[in-house]
């Protein structure tokens, strides 16, 4: 393990504590060793490569070696800050505008925590709570489409083979850990509409007709109404449906 320290402006919080691992079992479980503990407030965990790496509902997150930013941020947010639905927009936010400025693409959210570029998934958010929250960035940056194709993984891809170009993930890395602070420090500011209005930008629902499936297996359909980090409001022939975004597992045109 190597630890690093960013050049900081009085304000920096995000990646003051830097620790690189050539090789780890889970970015996130070792985050979340350090999670109990205020101090470790704004602490990064970075691999080049995760035996064990795990996304959303446990799936495994699978990666070769060099291949991909591999991240973990240990925050310490106040209560206001804490909810997931923010936090995963907060990061997926940070993410977008790093693939913006590094590629020039756009990248779409997908509900509720992957990044598409080209509808191909290309990095991958898990937010975790214990008394800190550790924040998991998986972004997929120099695997070739037959990486993916061997892997099985039809619908993934990479910055490189999405724009046909080469990357290097340690610059994109640092890129990262600079806009995760710069959005985190609006956010403290009480810039929370201005996130939210990128974070509906970004998934593009709103107005169109959705399914919306929660967390216990129930269904709904109706015309986006309202998205934002409070409810989702869903209209049918009239009536309304009111969800929590958390209880929401999958939303997408339907």
């Amino acid at each position: 393990m190597q630890r690093s320290d960013v050049p900081h402006k009085q304000d920096y919080q995000i990646g003051r504590d830097i620790r690189r691992f050539p090789s780890i079992a889970s970015t996130n479980a070792f985050a979340a060793t350090l999670a109990d503990d205020p101090a470790h407030h704004g602490t990064v965990i970075l691999a080049d490569e995760q035996t064990e790496g795990r996304g959303q509902y446990g799936r495994r997150w699978q990666a070769p070696p060099r291949s991909s930013v591999l991240m973990s941020v240990v925050l310490f947010p106040p209560p206001h800050l804490r909810r997931p639905v923010l936090l995963t927009a907060w990061a997926a936010a940070a993410v977008s505008e790093t693939i913006l400025r590094i590629t020039g693409w756009q990248a779409k959210i997908k509900w509720p925590n992957d990044l598409l570029l080209l509808d191909r998934k290309v990095c991958g958010i898990l937010i975790e709570q214990a008394k800190g929250i550790v924040a998991g960035i998986g972004l997929n940056v120099a695997q070739s489409a037959a990486d993916f194709q061997f892997a099985g993984l039809e619908f993934a891809g990479s910055l490189q083979s999405v724009v046909g170009q080469a990357f290097d993930p340690t610059p994109i890395a640092e890129s990262l850990i600079q806009q995760l602070d710069h959005n985190y420090a609006a956010l403290l500011r009480g810039e929370i509409a201005a996130l939210e209005s990128v974070w509906n930008w970004r998934l593009d629902l709103l107005g169109k007709y959705v399914i919306a499936e929660e967390n216990d297996g129930s269904k709904h359909r109706g015309w986006l109404r309202d998205l934002g980090f409070e409810a989702v409001i869903l209209e049918e022939g009239g009536r309304y449906k009111r969800l929590v975004p958390e209880t929401i597992r999958r939303l997408a045109e339907g």
